[in-house]
């Protein structure tokens, strides 16, 4: 009787642990609050008029006290380490059939790109992006800090979504401003959405750990990655 009292405690024990670890794990990666895209009105597009809708994002190299940077996720023991993460959110919602034009301010310094094709601008409305009110094709290999690369799931069935634009590096050894970072590099690019459906995004410039860099914040949503919903 004992045996069989003690053989069920610690089945009970057991299955609290686990449950307790799901939960913990189930914190860590739960997405970030959602970014709805703002629709401002209306523009013309490939096929002509459309809604017309802005998002806004910033990439920087490491928390401060003004940017504390993701709250969860594996990553969130190595903040102090400097990683860098978009912000303020990874977890994107576009609307569907529109023109969705995207404005990054990039405050992170360069690490170089290891395939050329990741310093193209590929998937805009014109297949341009532009820096700084200059409008451009591609930039330097080596200038690349990071980049914003929008694909769809494997096998998927969902409308083609693909765009990806290089993030322009600050210069390693610019000064630092008053809020803790350089002056940002500023880019902005156009896309058109189709119908509704799930997409993801994630970095394609080697900013993490692990294999060649590319492991760490680099999977990790909230981060370097994350999700887009088209509505």
């Amino acid at each position: 009787m004992k045996r069989a009292f003690f053989t069920v405690l610690t089945v009970l024990i057991g299955a609290a642990v686990v449950a307790g670890s799901v939960l913990l794990l189930g914190k860590a990666q739960a997405e970030p609050a959602v970014l709805v895209a703002k629709v401002v009105g209306t523009a013309q597009g490939p096929k002509g008029e459309v809604p017309h809708a802005t998002i806004d994002l910033s990439i920087y190299p490491e928390p401060t006290a003004g940017v504390p940077g993701p709250s969860h996720g594996f990553e969130i023991g190595n903040a102090s380490a400097g990683w860098p993460f978009y912000w303020p959110s990874t977890t994107l919602e576009l609307p569907a059939n529109s023109l969705i034009t995207m404005t990054i301010l990039q405050y992170d310094g360069s690490t170089t790109v290891w395939n050329d094709y990741f310093a193209k601008v590929h998937g805009t409305v014109d297949g341009t992006a532009t820096y700084n009110g200059k409008v451009q094709h591609e930039i330097e290999a080596d200038n690349v800090a990071h980049t914003f690369t929008l694909h769809q799931y494997s096998e998927s069935t969902q409308p083609e979504l693909f765009v990806s634009v290089p993030m322009l590096a600050v210069a390693n050894n610019a000064k630092n401003e008053a809020n803790g970072y350089p002056k940002p590099q500023e880019i902005t690019f156009s896309f058109m959405t189709g119908d509704p459906g799930e997409y993801v995004w994630n970095c394609e410039d080697p900013c993490g750990n692990g294999y060649v860099d590319f492991g760490g914040v680099m999977s990790e949503r909230g981060w370097m990655s994350g999700t887009v919903t088209v509505v």
